[in-house]
């Protein structure tokens, strides 16, 4: 005799495959060798790190922006979205970058507000908020996915702390998708 399926069927990533990227990409992280100032040779042009570097804190500033756009839109999601929010300015920090730490009511309404404004930078689209919160919860998380994915990708070419720091705020997106996606 065999069981019926379980009447609720999950979405997104397992809390084991969670567990179990994180170490996997810290032991990438932990062999790669690349040199440590590639880019020190007196060039106008900044290193493949720094670039990596400074695209890691641009998604970063551009996740909080889309996290700012959904809690204008969405007010009820503002005390479970609150503390990833707080990670992701913290990741953008570490990259480098500056995020507001907390969000201001005018800019993210302002970001909001109507949708060619202009306000929002180009892959950052906050006035394209769907209407329903669980929507927009999936959106949201898609975002993350997206920006972990290419972080994965990043830390292979990274020297070592880079590296590292990616793989560390991949892992922390991958369990923000995974938050983001349980109801």
């Amino acid at each position: 005799m065999s069981f019926p399926p379980s009447p609720r069927a999950r979405s997104g990533p397992r809390r084991r495959s969670l567990l179990a990227v994180a170490p996997a990409a810290l032991l990438v992280a932990g062999c790669s060798a690349g040199p440590g100032d590639s880019g020190a040779g007196g060039g106008s042009r900044p290193s493949a790190a720094d670039r990596a570097r400074a695209r890691a804190a641009r998604d970063s500033v551009e996740l909080v922006a889309r996290y700012d756009a959904v809690v204008a839109a969405h007010p009820k999601l503002a005390e479970r979205l609150r503390p990833l929010r707080a990670e992701v300015v913290r990741h953008a920090e570490a990259f480098g970058g500056t995020a507001d730490s907390s969000p201001s009511p005018s800019a993210s309404a302002s970001a909001s507000g109507t949708p060619g404004s202009g306000k929002a930078g180009p892959s950052a689209s906050p006035a394209a908020v769907p209407a329903k919160p669980k929507d927009a919860l999936a959106e949201l998380a898609a975002a993350e996915r997206e920006i972990a994915d290419r972080r994965v990708k990043a830390l292979l070419d990274a020297p070592g702390e880079l590296a590292r720091l990616l793989a560390s705020v991949a892992a922390a997106g991958a369990a923000h998708v995974y938050l983001l996606t349980e109801a």
